[in-house]
């Protein structure tokens, strides 16, 4: 039986036994008005709007105001008329994953986009919206994971079932680094998440810069940032319901998302057109509200079981640390890495900022030679960049302080260290024996 004849026979299988249906009684910005369906809906069920020439447009219900539903489309509202008949869909937004998923591109649907034939479907509904695994149930974080770079791997090493805020401005290197990350780590799988991304990027980044390696074990969910809100903030969704699948069957899976700002603006705009007020910068309190519940989805699964280690960027905007989204994913997450303009203007790649990049499982999950390693280093960077600008103006006299002497020595060495061409891979072993070759001293494991 073909892939094709088994995914119709799926669709058959699930069409519903009777139907519900409403009529279009007011388009208002980027809000559908239907009356007749107020009985029987939630918040959150699909509907579809039988448009222009009898195409189905695919809707979410976001609201309600005057016994009318308040839907909104997935795509464009062109073909939408004034009584035009809304059919609701009674089954939960769901998918049915499987492993033959694996290389393939994926909208926020669950659709293929790559031109390369019809998904398999799996026998388990996965639900879009799911609830993370009970706290009470979950493992706890495992071992190092091995992201393939060597300023992350050592100065904020990441754990299996841990999760990590990439945070920088645009144009840093996020994409970049995650394409490196993706290709070298040791996870069994990836999952890859490009919401809002650039149409022009897409491609690029899956053909340049995962490459063929790369994109052998892994599933790309793109939403570009041209598509509804609607669409951008369920690739979201998708992109995490993919990976619980993988680690459903007890594989470790690293979720990659670029970038949970772009989530949270769709949010934004999906909240004021229903008419939420905004709080924080024009946030509304409903992003807050989405925030953990879609980030709480990562991480340890049941005990025994897989894990999906996390990797989320941030965008801020204006290169402002502290803006809201930014503030409210670093207290949910497990540590946060820092990418700063300044590093990468200098042309060091990847500008990862040692000293403003934490990991919450560091030091517990290092040896005490490894802390050792990583203690001294953060020192003399610490104390090489409190007395930079006298360095640099020739103010400091040599001789004048021992530990700026040492930190102005074994400067360089590190920067060069925290070099990594894009692509290149490092494992974790070796990154820490050429820090120690770097810093002059012994290593043992």
């Amino acid at each position: 039986m073909t892939v094709l004849t088994r995914t119709l026979i799926g669709e058959i299988e699930r069409l519903p036994a009777h139907r519900y249906y409403g009529r279009v009684t007011a388009v208002l910005g980027l809000l559908v008005e239907v009356g007749g369906l107020v009985g029987g809906l939630s918040v959150g069920d699909r509907c579809y709007i039988i448009g222009r020439g009898g195409e189905r447009i695919a809707c979410e219900l976001v609201g309600f105001r005057n016994q009318r539903a308040l839907l909104m489309p997935y795509s464009q509202m062109e073909g939408i008329s004034l009584n035009a008949r809304v059919e609701v869909d009674t089954a939960q937004p769901s998918l049915y994953p499987e492993s033959g998923w694996l290389g393939r591109v994926i909208n926020a649907m669950g659709e293929p986009v790559d031109d390369k034939g019809p998904l398999p479907t799996g026998e388990t509904a996965f639900a879009i919206r799911n609830q993370p695994p009970a706290a009470h149930a979950r493992d706890r974080v495992g071992g190092k994971v091995d992201l393939g770079v060597r300023a992350l791997n050592t100065f904020t090493t990441c754990c299996r079932g841990q999760r990590m805020g990439i945070f920088a401005g645009s144009g840093v290197g996020k994409s970049s680094m995650l394409s490196t990350i993706a290709r070298n780590t040791s996870a069994d799988v990836n999952v890859i998440g490009l919401v809002g991304e650039r149409g022009r990027e897409a491609r690029e980044f899956i053909e340049d810069d995962l490459g063929e390696e790369g994109m052998a074990r892994s599933v790309v969910v793109v939403a570009t940032s041209d598509e509804s809100a609607l669409m951008r903030r369920q690739a979201a969704h998708v992109t995490l319901t993919v990976a619980e699948y993988f680690r459903d069957q007890g594989l470790d899976v690293l979720c990659m998302m670029d970038s949970v700002t772009r989530f949270a603006m769709a949010q934004r705009e999906i909240s004021l057109a229903a008419g939420e007020p905004p709080a924080s910068k024009g946030y509304t309190p409903t992003v807050f509200a989405e925030l953990p519940r879609l980030l709480e989805r990562a991480g340890p699964g049941m005990r025994g079981g897989g894990a999906i280690t996390g990797l989320f960027t941030v965008l801020v905007e204006g290169d402002d640390q502290t803006e809201p989204v930014a503030d409210a994913v670093r207290a949910i997450l497990d540590g946060h890495v820092v990418l700063d303009r300044a590093i990468a203007e200098r042309n060091r790649y990847p500008p990862v900022n040692v000293l403003r990049s934490v990991s919450r499982t560091m030091p517990d999950c290092n040896t005490a030679g490894q802390n050792a390693l990583i203690e001294q280093a953060r020192r003399y960077i610490s104390t090489y960049e409190d007395m930079a600008e006298l360095i640099r103006l020739g103010a400091y006299r040599k001789g004048s302080d021992p530990q700026v002497d040492e930190a102005i020595h074994y400067y360089p060495r590190i920067e060069e260290f925290l070099r990594q061409a894009k692509g290149e891979g490092m494992d974790l072993e070796t990154g820490y024996q050429r820090l120690a070759e770097a810093l002059d001293m012994e290593y043992g494991g």
